[in-house]
């Protein structure tokens, strides 16, 4: 129960991270669809975790390198998402109300992919590796 619970919380969060990023592109007022190139960095963000966590092994509970490196991918992944907007506003590409919205957006996004993690990546029952 508390597992779908979360999933059900982590679904709602995710629908409306979306629904901030259609918004800032959708209204009429915006009208340019240049910011959905960001959907291409929420697929990509969870990549390095999985290959580190398929590649190192966690038997000792130090770091191991492979993992600091998957951060490292995984910071940079999600500064350039936010990068993007802010610098499609700067050129006039975007308007800077809909660089507002995808930036709200991005926010609820990447902390829902973190809540996942949180939630589901414990390696327990209710993992999302038995999915």
């Amino acid at each position: 129960p508390c597992a779908v619970a979360a999933l059900v919380a982590l679904s709602f969060s995710g629908a409306i991270g979306l629904t901030f990023l259609m918004l800032g592109c959708a209204l009429e007022y915006y009208g340019v669809y240049w910011p959905l190139f960001v959907l291409i960095f929420y697929f990509i963000c969870p990549i390095p975790h999985f290959i580190a966590k398929r590649v190192g092994d966690d038997s000792d509970a130090a770091s191991s390198a492979c993992r600091e490196l998957a951060y490292f991918f995984t910071t940079g992944i999600v500064v350039s998402a936010f990068g993007l907007p802010i610098i499609l506003a700067r050129v006039e590409a975007i308007k800077w109300g809909a660089c507002g919205l995808v930036l709200a957006g991005n926010a609820v996004i990447f902390l829902t992919i973190l809540g996942f993690f949180l939630v589901f990546g414990r390696g327990d029952d209710f993992s999302w590796e038995h999915w």
